[in-house]
């Protein structure tokens, strides 16, 4: 959506009732939206999404036709997902407590235990997958086939926990502009890790307005820098929807006519190529 315009909408995608997606059963996969980003391989933009009841795709721009969807188990309670090497697909469940990447031709996966898995970034110059889980940062490297995928556990780092109990990561991105850096938000705070350094840092720009509790997501525009966030709002429908879009850098809002949202995201087709496999 562009805040500028009439209605704010630009363009929209859903499942339900579209042929295509038929023999998912939306109606019932397609709720509790928990992930959108957008992604350009092969110089084709795509938006991955997935819901907590099962729904997960990667979804041609503007088309909407399916480059890969499927209708997985809801106890898996899906909340990221991302594209890997050969074009394959990763997703994380946080009731699962697992990580799989999806062959995108067949019905193979490989799959990695992560307690309350979050979040998902594909890192193209280290050529790893960042994962967030519940209690730490891991970086897995991505092996095998196109058809048959593997992977491999690598450096982890544990997160933060000021309470003494556990941080409880909830999303995971790159900060635009700077690969050194990754977007980490937890229970407790909005952290970015440094991974040439190895360590969580507070010493992003905005970091005394941004930091606070409870960010369901967190991004960085690649042109201008400026931050986006959500947080839940009281009296909704889920205690983890809002309805405004909270901005920084400078600071504003986008606020929602209709319903709640989890997670926010950028949206620029200008984004370089860095995903094509």
């Amino acid at each position: 959506m562009d805040a500028d315009a009439p209605d704010g909408v630009l363009w929209s995608f859903t499942p339900d009732g579209d042929p295509r997606y038929a023999d998912l059963d939306p109606a019932t996969s397609w709720e509790y939206v928990s992930e959108a980003k957008l992604r350009i391989r092969r110089r084709k933009p795509y938006v991955l999404t997935t819901a907590s009841k099962g729904f997960a795709a990667v979804v041609e721009y503007p088309t909407g036709r399916p480059y890969w969807a499927r209708a997985l188990t809801p106890d898996l309670n899906l909340h990221s997902i991302e594209l890997v090497p050969h074009g394959n697909i990763a997703v994380v469940g946080s009731t699962g407590g697992v990580l799989r990447i999806y062959a995108a031709h067949n019905d193979t996966y490989a799959e990695a235990p992560l307690e309350d898995a979050h979040g998902l970034q594909w890192d193209a110059r280290l050529r790893v997958l960042w994962a967030l889980g519940r209690h730490e940062l891991v970086a897995y490297r991505v092996q095998g086939t196109a058809d048959r995928p593997e992977i491999k556990r690598g450096r982890s780092a544990e997160l933060p926990h000021p309470d003494g109990d556990h941080a409880g990561g909830h999303d995971l991105g790159q900060v635009a502009g700077n690969p050194d850096r990754l977007w980490v938000t937890t229970r407790h705070e909005v952290l970015q890790y440094s991974k040439k350094r190895r360590e969580f840092v507070k010493d992003y720009p905005g970091a005394a307005r941004t930091d606070r509790e409870d960010v369901k997501s967190i991004g960085s525009d690649h042109r201008s820098g400026r931050l986006l966030s959500t947080s839940p709002e009281d009296g909704l429908h889920q205690s983890w929807w809002t309805t405004s879009v909270r901005l920084d850098e400078p600071t504003g809002a986008v606020k929602l006519a209709d319903g709640g949202i989890y997670k926010a995201r950028w949206w620029d087709l200008s984004e370089t190529d860095a995903l094509s496999r």
